[in-house]
């Protein structure tokens, strides 16, 4: 009995306790609320009534009032270059850089989002200036892949590699085909202007980083023509079938031109067909159907395509069947099957496109890097129908 009388007493004490604490949460609350500008819950209330507009202009005016809220300074930035307004977002980031006062782990984030108003100004220059300074922070990763499409843009492909290779040493993953292609753009601008023997060089070097880069034995065949090397060349493209035959459909006109130049176009079109055969290509199939048609004259080309459209039946093959018909179809019954003709091209426009296997962006030609989403060698080499047929 003595130890239920005990609680009996205790249990008003405790209640008294617990009341007196209660009442200093409440009371700290209040005055914590009163601290907060009237502004702030204004912006709030805008917000909620989808109002952004009048909300930014709110909370510009906490922010006048209250300069600690260095949060708030951040998500108006963030929300100024969302909208385009990047002058305001850069004035508002910089405000913060320049604070004497301001931690170093927030200085560190407003001289990361201030090179990603530059970036979105255009003032690529300064962002790259930024972002070299977050060298050794946590913004160390982020600030490298920005730096890459900088380089990216202006095509600065020295600086390029050496990025990517720090970025590999930090992530410990490969940027091997990336950087093979930086060497190849390095190859195609040496070429352009002949420097052969430059080119080589980086195209070797593009092999030695990623041995299965399609695109440098693409530019050396490229490169071996234009020194008048039409055997070279074949060698060159020949060896794209340990790489990755897919691609035979992209060089098979020009390699059928180096047959022609060595006065073997029929070895040319036996070579191609024989490709065919493995790897399905409405690409491939127009470059032997050409070929056939100038070799062979127009029934074998005609036979060739009927076949392959049973063995592979697309729309853009019976576009290359009706072709072939018209060569031998009489001047009466040419009309009808224009008409036909016509009408599967037609469907076949957007059929004939390559698209990007990243963000799906399609374009009429082949691309090694994507124009829209900036990814290198996104582009499968089968036009839409054949990709889809796969899938």
């Amino acid at each position: 009995m003595e130890f239920e009388y005990w609680w009996l007493l205790a249990l008003p004490l405790f209640f008294a306790l617990g009341w007196m604490a209660a009442r200093v949460d409440i009371n700290q609350l209040l005055s914590e609320s009163r601290r907060v500008p009237s502004s702030y819950f204004k912006g709030l209330n805008f917000l909620l009534n989808e109002q952004p507009d009048k909300a930014i202009e709110a909370f510009i005016e906490v922010v006048k009032v209250d300069p600690e809220t260095i949060e708030l300074h951040f998500a108006l930035g963030s929300l100024f270059r969302r909208r385009g307004e990047v002058e305001r977002a850069i004035r508002m980031h910089q405000n913060l850089v320049e604070r004497k006062d301001l931690p170093r782990e927030f200085r560190e984030d407003a001289l990361y989002e201030l090179a990603q108003d530059y970036f979105k100004a255009g003032l690529l220059d300064r962002a790259e200036e930024l972002l070299h300074q977050l060298e050794g922070t946590r913004h160390e990763q982020a600030a490298l892949k920005q730096l890459l499409e900088i380089y990216e843009t202006e095509k600065d492909w020295d600086k390029a590699i050496a990025t990517s290779r720090r970025m590999d040493a930090i992530t410990g993953q490969s940027s091997a085909r990336d950087i093979a292609n930086y060497y190849c753009e390095q190859a195609a601008a040496a070429m352009t202007h002949s420097r052969p023997k430059e080119a080589r060089e980086r195209l070797q070097e593009a092999l030695q980083v990623n041995r299965k880069c399609v695109r440098a034995n693409l530019l050396l065949g490229e490169l071996e023509m234009q020194q008048g090397n039409p055997a070279g060349a074949i060698a060159a493209w020949k060896r794209i079938e340990t790489q990755n035959p897919a691609y035979f459909a992209l060089v098979a006109e020009r390699l059928m031109e180096a047959y022609r130049q060595l006065g073997k176009p029929e070895e040319g079109l036996q070579l191609l067909r024989s490709y065919l055969a493995l790897q399905p290509s409405v690409d491939l199939l127009d470059a032997v159907f050409r070929a056939t048609l100038e070799l062979q004259g127009n029934e074998p080309a005609y036979r060739l395509v009927r076949e392959e459209l049973r063995r592979h039946p697309t729309l853009l093959g019976l576009d290359r069947l009706l072709e072939a018909q018209l060569l031998e179809t009489p001047p009466a019954r040419r009309p009808d099957l224009e008409l036909i003709k016509s009408l599967v091209q037609n469907h076949t426009r957007n059929l004939a496109m390559y698209r990007c296997s990243a963000c799906g962006f399609r374009a009429r030609q082949y691309y090694w890097r994507c124009p829209a989403c900036g990814g290198w060698e996104t582009y499968p080499p089968l036009r839409t129908e054949e990709k889809e047929l796969i899938h």
